[in-house]
C-alpha cells in the first residue's frame, strides 16, 4: 500500500469528463525488414513479460472512505492485458493526419479507476508501412521524467529483446480492496509523517525562502529597462473553458541545430522554443485580430526532481515565462524571453526544497473535485483573472534510438493536457537527435485545421530565429565604437556575454522535466 502524494492526487482530484489528466505518447516505428508477423501480438506478449518491471502498470486506487484523505495505490494481481493493450487499423489511405485525428479522440475519454491506470493502442494501416503506438498514463502515477524512466523499461535499445528476470512468486494474493480499518489507519499514519516533515524542514524552508527572496531582489531591472516582475496575463482565447474533444498535431526538429542556433543567437535549446512559441502565437492571434496589447505569458512546469530519483511519481512546480509579444523588435524579444526564463529559473532553484513539501490537507479530494466541476460548469475560466495563457514544457528524453519488439522506433512525440484556462498546451520532447512537438488543445478553441496553422507558424518562426544576426557580431560592433560609448558599450556586451550560454541542464516540466531548466 502506497499513500499518494498531495501532489500526485491533485491530478484525481481536478479530473472532470471535460478534462481527463493523463499524459501520453505517439509513437511511431520501422518494422524489421522481411517482417511477416503480427506485431500487435508481439507487443502484447512483450509487456506481459515486462509488467512487473514498473509499479505504474500493476497497481490501482483504492478510494478512502468519505474521501477523507488522498487515496493509496495497491497492487492488482488480475490484469487483463487484452483490455490494456488494443489495435486499431486506420482507414485508407493511413495518413499522418488520419493518426493524429485519432490520437486526439483516443485522448479525449477518461481512464477506468477501478483497473490500472494506463492503455496502449497499436496502431497499423499507415500509408508508407510503418506502425504507430499510442499509450496514456494517469498524471496521478506519473510525470515527465517518471514516463522516461518508464519507457527505459518497456524498450530496448538494440533491435534484440532483452530478456528479464520473471516476477518472484506471490507468497498470497493480494486482496481486491482494503478494509476501512486499514484505509483509514494508513491515511493517519501518513499524514503524521507529513507533518513530522515538515516540522524537520522549517529550518531549510526559512533559509530557502530567504535566499529566493535574495535572488529576487537582485533582479530588480534598472530605469528603463523590461521588469522581471509578470503581473497578470492578458485574456486570451486559450483562456476560456473546455469540453473534451481535443485537437492534436505533432513536428520534429533536428535537436544538434537547434542547439547550434541558440549558441549562435545567444540563448539555450529552451529559449529557441519559447521564442518559437511566442512568434506563434503572437501570428496566430494577430490573424484573427485577437491580439492583446500586453504580453502573453507561458505556464511552464519545472521539475522538483533529485539527481537519481526515479520514483513513478509527481515533482513538478510551475514558473512563468514573459513571451514579450508586445515587442515587435525579434532580437528584442528573444532576449526578453531568455531573461524572464532564466530569472524564473534562479528562483525555483532556491526554493526547490520548499517547492516540493507535501502538505496533508483533509477533506481535499471532494473540496477540490467540487472547485474543478464548478471552473468548469461556471465559465469562470473565462471571467477570472489568468496567471497564463499557454502551457509550454520542454521535457528531455532518450538520446539513443529505442526499440520495442525488435522496431526502432523513428518518432516520439508527446501527447499533454489542456485545462479549462489552458486550452492549448504546447509540450516538447527530444528523442534520439529530434526535438518533437506535440500540441494538444480543446477542439472547440483550437480546431484541428487551426492546431496545422500553428505548426506552420512554429515554422515560420524558426525561420525568423534563424535569421537573427549571431551574438558574436553585436559584441564585435560593441567594441568598436568611440572611446566615448565604451563604458557603455562594456555593459552592453557584458549582459550579451551571459545570455551566451550553452544548454543547461534542465531543473522539472523541468531542472529535470522541463528545459525550463
Amino acid at each position: 500500500m502506497d499513500q499518494l502524494s498531495s501532489m500526485d492526487a491533485s491530478f484525481l482530484h481536478l479530473e472532470t469528463p471535460e478534462t481527463p489528466m493523463h499524459v501520453g505518447s505517439l509513437m511511431i516505428f520501422d518494422l524489421p525488414e522481411g517482417y511477416q508477423g503480427d506485431y500487435y501480438e508481439d507487443v502484447k506478449e512483450m509487456l506481459g513479460k515486462r509488467l512487473h518491471l514498473s509499479a505504474l502498470l500493476n497497481r490501482k486506487l483504492a478510494q478512502m472512505p468519505f474521501q477523507l484523505a488522498e487515496p493509496v495505490w495497491i497492487e492488482d494481481d488480475d490484469i487483463e492485458l487484452d483490455y490494456h493493450v488494443r489495435t486499431v487499423t486506420l482507414r485508407r489511405p493511413g495518413t499522418m493526419a488520419q493518426l493524429e485525428q485519432l490520437v486526439a479522440r483516443l485522448h479525449a475519454s477518461l481512464l477506468d479507476r477501478s483497473r490500472p491506470l494506463w492503455e496502449m493502442y497499436v496502431i497499423d494501416g499507415l500509408e508508407n508501412g510503418q506502425v504507430a503506438f499510442y499509450t496514456k498514463a494517469h498524471h496521478s502515477g506519473v510525470d515527465g521524467k517518471a514516463g522516461v524512466e518508464l519507457a527505459k523499461v518497456l524498450y530496448d535499445v538494440s533491435p534484440k529483446m532483452r530478456e528479464v528476470p520473471p516476477p518472484r512468486r506471490k507468497r498470497a494474493a493480494a486482496q481486491y480492496q482494503l478494509g476501512v480499518t486499514e484505509l483509514l489507519q494508513a491515511a493517519a499514519n501518513n499524514a503524521a509523517q507529513q507533518y513530522r516533515k515538515l516540522a524537520e524542514l522549517l529550518p531549510t524552508a526559512a533559509k530557502a525562502l530567504g535566499t529566493a527572496a535574495s535572488v529576487v531582489a537582485s533582479q530588480r531591472s534598472q530605469k528603463g529597462e523590461r521588469s522581471l516582475s509578470l503581473g497578470l496575463a492578458p485574456k486570451t482565447v486559450f483562456n476560456d473553458s473546455i469540453t473534451n474533444q481535443r485537437s492534436y498535431s505533432t513536428m520534429s526538429l533536428p535537436l544538434a541545430d537547434i542547439k547550434v542556433l541558440g549558441k549562435r543567437v545567444g540563448g539555450t535549446v529552451n529559449t529557441i522554443v519559447m521564442a518559437m512559441c511566442s512568434i506563434a502565437l503572437q501570428r496566430f492571434l494577430a490573424e484573427r485580430g485577437l491580439l492583446p496589447k500586453e504580453a502573453l505569458i507561458a505556464m511552464v512546469p519545472v521539475s522538483l526532481r533529485a539527481e537519481g530519483d526515479k520514483a513513478m511519481n509527481n515533482q513538478v512546480s510551475a514558473v512563468r515565462v514573459d513571451l514579450a509579444t508586445d515587442l515587435d523588435d525579434l532580437p528584442t524579444r528573444f532576449k526578453a524571453i531568455h531573461a524572464s526564463s532564466e530569472a524564473a529559473k534562479a528562483v525555483v532553484r532556491e526554493l526547490k526544497p520548499v517547492l516540493g513539501v507535501d502538505v496533508p490537507i483533509t477533506g481535499s479530494p471532494w473540496l477540490m473535485t467540487g472547485l474543478a466541476s464548478l471552473l468548469g460548469r461556471s465559465n469562470l475560466a473565462s471571467r477570472m483573472p489568468a496567471a497564463g495563457n499557454v502551457l509550454i514544457s520542454n521535457v528531455p528524453g532518450p538520446g539513443q534510438n529505442l526499440y520495442m519488439a525488435g522496431a526502432r522506433m523513428v518518432h516520439y512525440f508527446p501527447v499533454s493536457i489542456p485545462y479549462h484556462g489552458s486550452a492549448l498546451n504546447i509540450t516538447v520532447h527530444s528523442y534520439a537527435g529530434l526535438l518533437e512537438f506535440g500540441l494538444t488543445a480543446c477542439r472547440r478553441v483550437l480546431t484541428q485545421d487551426e492546431s496545422y496553422e500553428m505548426i506552420e507558424h512554429l515554422r515560420a518562426a524558426l525561420r525568423a530565429i534563424e535569421a537573427l544576426p549571431p551574438v558574436e557580431a553585436e559584441i564585435v560592433e560593441l567594441t568598436t565604437q568611440a572611446p566615448a560609448q565604451s563604458k557603455a558599450a562594456s555593459a552592453a556586451a557584458a549582459s550579451v556575454t551571459v545570455i551566451q550560454t550553452d544548454e543547461v541542464p534542465p531543473a522539472a516540466a523541468n531542472d529535470k522535466a522541463s528545459r525550463a531548466s
